[in-house]
């Protein structure tokens, strides 16, 4: 299975001592020159560290390349009011050319409920609206009418290509969301000996649903530092049948990282 590389944008970090916030033009135009499938922007209101807004780190990605596809990695969709949301993903399609990955998920409880407080929403729902959402959601981007409240209907123009939905969770409840929603399936760091489980759990779950079985994504997957040792490590993961791994900025020197993937993604391609 032939397996894509995507490289998160230097706008967001684990750690609140040492932000990474890079130049976003520039990260962009070096990740598409390096030959890779994509560029993430991570998403919040408030983080447990400083993160730029994610739509407009990705207009900004796509107003400087041509071929890179541009995703959310990911939108917390229970933030926003639906409509809103669809709107900001059918511009993004619109001036990007149609390349919008569009990852959603839940949020990391480690950035805890300040960012849900400060939205006027509620963190403890979020599972809820975040599927209430997602039912509604390919409509409202189409440009079609959808409900968006118990009595209310509303269509948003103009009307874009509903993006590639990838839905972001290892709990059940995630997995059987992505299985119900998604074009693809979201998951952190899990290893390849980890995949076939999941494969198989998302296969029984879209087949109750009468639906395909959504793509596989793993972000931060363990690489090895050896290129050789990592480019085994990519294969081993299309094997499994992962579609794609994105990769992180390991610190603030996101130039070196950039490069690194460069170098491992004509690694993969030669084979």
């Amino acid at each position: 299975m032939t397996i894509e590389l995507g490289l998160i944008l230097p706008t967001s970090t684990p750690d609140p001592s040492t932000p990474v916030l890079g130049d976003v033009r520039a990260a962009a135009r070096t990740a598409e020159e390096a030959g890779v499938e994509s560029v993430w922007s991570t998403d919040h209101l408030i983080a447990s560290a400083p993160m730029l807004d994610s739509t407009v780190v990705l207009a900004t990605a796509a107003a400087v390349t041509e071929r890179v596809k541009i995703g959310y990695g990911v939108m917390l969709l229970a933030l926003r009011p639906v409509a809103w949301a669809a709107k900001q993903v059918s511009s993004l399609q619109y001036v990007s050319g149609d390349r919008v990955l569009l990852g959603v998920g839940t949020g990391n409880p480690a950035h805890g409920d300040v960012g849900w407080r400060a939205a006027g929403t509620s963190y403890a729902d979020r599972g809820r609206r975040t599927d209430e959402a997602l039912a509604v959601l390919p409509d409202l981007i189409a440009g079609r009418t959808a409900r968006v409240d118990e009595d209310f209907e509303a269509a948003i123009a103009p009307g874009a290509t509903v993006p590639p939905i990838l839905v972001a969770g290892d709990g059940p409840k995630a997995v059987e969301r992505a299985a119900r929603f998604g074009d693809g399936w979201v998951s952190i760091a899990l290893s390849v000996d980890d995949v076939p489980a999941r494969i198989a759990a998302l296969d029984e779950l879209a087949a109750r649903s009468d639906r395909a079985r959504p793509e596989v994504t793993i972000v931060a997957p363990q690489l090895h530092a050896d290129l050789a040792k990592a480019a085994a490590q990519v294969a081993a993961y299309g094997e499994a049948g992962v579609a794609r791994l994105i990769l992180p900025p390991t610190g603030s020197e996101w130039e070196r990282d950039y490069a690194w993937a460069g170098e491992l993604q004509a690694e993969v391609t030669r084979g």
